[in-house]
């Protein structure tokens, strides 16, 4: 009859250990991909990172919004132009991120986490220069506009949130020192904010089951690997493709300092409760060299 009950309160007395090891601790989560437009998964997500704040971590998303950018382009009559994985950002390219990001995006997160009794607050990294950047040029050295790569992250903000007992929710916009706005890329900003923050983890939520050997057979994800062997599979050419930038994100965040850093299938309910709270997890988990 309790069959049900019981299988719950063993779920959760089987997450005691890792509740007390992450508990105080910082995660940073990438929100981005399919969990961020499917109303049911967005459900899912936010319902984690309340989850998390009730368990008594300190949650903080950073998230994108590309293809929404693009919507909003295309309806202004705009071509969305990429080079090699880059938006080219001129002025109102800039303006438009900047509003979709920041207002839209931004705040309808915000919205989510109040409604669940999580206090939260949206921010971008040009308030408090958070996020001070510089122009990015690409690595045939062309101008791609506005788009910025970041050069220091001032986390005085965040933590002034985060002692508040805020959910800091980031959208990844920067200012250079002549306050230029830049357009940043959503993985990197929350790279290089997890590394500022001294975080646990870091979790990026995509749309794959996470690092796999075979991008076309789900059977060969990569369940633990350390920073050379990632980088050992990028040279091997194994690792290849679109999953070469996030993988770099992912040795750049520990060569910061992050403990660990996850690659989740965000289309999958509660990835991230799976992925932190069980032995076995469900995406990839990156771990510095010197650790397996």
């Amino acid at each position: 009859m309790y069959e049900k009950e019981q299988a719950k309160a063993e779920v959760l007395v089987g997450a005691i250990p890792y509740i007390r090891k992450f508990r105080n601790e910082t995660v940073v989560i990438k929100y981005g991909g399919s969990a961020m437009v499917d109303a049911q998964l967005k459900k899912s997500v936010i319902r984690d990172i309340a989850m998390l704040k009730y368990l008594g971590l300190n949650p903080i998303v950073v998230h994108g919004g590309g293809k929404e950018i693009s919507s909003l382009l295309a309806k202004m009559g705009k071509e969305s132009v990429f080079v090699d994985g880059l938006r080219v950002t001129d002025s109102e390219t800039a303006t438009v991120a900047e509003m979709v990001l920041s207002g839209s995006i931004g705040k309808s997160l915000v919205e989510n986490l109040e409604a669940v009794g999580i206090k939260a607050c949206g921010i971008n990294g040009k308030d408090g220069h958070t996020l001070v950047a510089k122009k990015l040029l690409d690595d045939k050295g062309r101008d791609l506009g506005f788009v910025g790569e970041i050069d220091s992250v001032d986390t005085t903000l965040i933590n002034t949130l985060i002692e508040a007992g805020f959910v800091p929710v980031i959208s990844p916009v920067g200012v250079d020192a002549y306050s230029q706005t830049y357009n940043i890329n959503a993985d990197y900003a929350a790279s290089a904010i997890a590394g500022a923050m001294n975080a646990e983890k870091l979790v990026f939520l995509t749309d794959v089951e996470g690092i796999l050997k075979d991008k076309d057979d789900p059977s060969s994800k990569i369940t633990r690997m350390n920073a050379g062997e990632a980088k050992r599979l990028i040279a091997e050419g194994i690792i290849k493709g679109g999953m070469i930038p996030k993988v770099e994100c992912c040795l750049d965040a520990l060569e910061k300092g992050v403990q660990t850093v996850h690659v989740l299938d965000g289309r999958l309910p509660h990835s991230i409760l799976l992925e932190i709270f069980t032995a076995e997890g469900i995406g990839t988990m990156m771990l510095p060299e010197e650790k397996k």
